[in-house]
């Protein structure tokens, strides 16, 4: 079974029984094509999909999972260590989101078409809390990482013509989602924002006690002495 291109974005006013439904649907949808091996056109590049999360606020992904425009799953398009930075003089401005966001730490989706859909679950390690979001790609994305744009890159001090295939997703404290296109040497552009829900399983589908992963000591210190800055992303 697959999910329809109109499939709606989870968020806290959704019904238990809606989203209940639409994670049986997507829970479906890879149970049927998990298995199979996805062939990629040889004139389509494989495009790049990060993640990333603000100053000390440190994230774990358990999963990315993407659906493609021609229905296809690819499991574990993501997993890890989301980028982070942790300066260790307590520096660090964690409160919203960089002017130019990098794609963040990643992989390329190899095999993939653009992109339809991408559910993630991760922990957010600050709070502790562990939450999962579905991200609908607007076919108005898939526009832009189809055109080339002209770019002037710093570091070869020349002009290139790149597309926006990299695709970078920073997950905030409190289930915030925030969607970004770029390129090399193109800025990035927002694409979507998403409220995440909060898992009911917890961490690891409730396979480790409801234990988090733990922060890094230089996180912890932060959060401790500044706290986090809850509706700022």
């Amino acid at each position: 079974m697959a999910l329809g291109k109109d499939s709606p974005v989870i968020t806290p006013r959704s019904s238990p029984l809606g989203i209940k439904k639409l994670t049986s649907l997507f829970t479906g949808l890879l149970l049927a094509v998990c298995t199979q091996t996805h062939a990629q056109a040889k004139d389509k590049l494989p495009w790049f999909l990060g993640f990333g999360a603000p100053d000390y606020m440190e994230v774990w992904i358990e999963t990315a999972d993407v659906v493609d425009i021609q229905e296809r799953v690819f499991r574990r398009a993501g997993s890890g260590i989301a980028s982070v930075q942790r300066p260790d003089d307590q520096k660090g401005n964690p409160a919203g989101w960089p002017d130019n966001p990098g794609s963040g730490k990643g992989k390329y989706v190899t095999g993939a078409d653009l992109p339809r859909l991408i559910y993630v679950r991760w922990q957010s390690l600050a709070e502790p809390q562990t939450y999962e979001a579905y991200i609908v790609i607007p076919e108005s994305a898939r526009e832009i990482m189809r055109k080339p744009e002209k770019a002037y890159c710093r570091f070869g001090s020349e002009w290139i013509t790149e597309s926006r295939d990299n695709m970078g997703i920073g997950l905030a404290p409190g289930g915030i989602v925030k969607v970004w296109l770029g390129g090399a040497c193109l800025k990035s552009v927002e694409i979507a924002r998403v409220q995440g829900t909060i898992n009911p399983k917890g961490p690891y589908e409730g396979k480790s006690g409801g234990k988090h992963r733990p922060l890094s000591d230089a996180s912890k210190t932060y959060i401790e002495k500044f706290g986090i800055p809850f509706g700022s992303w």
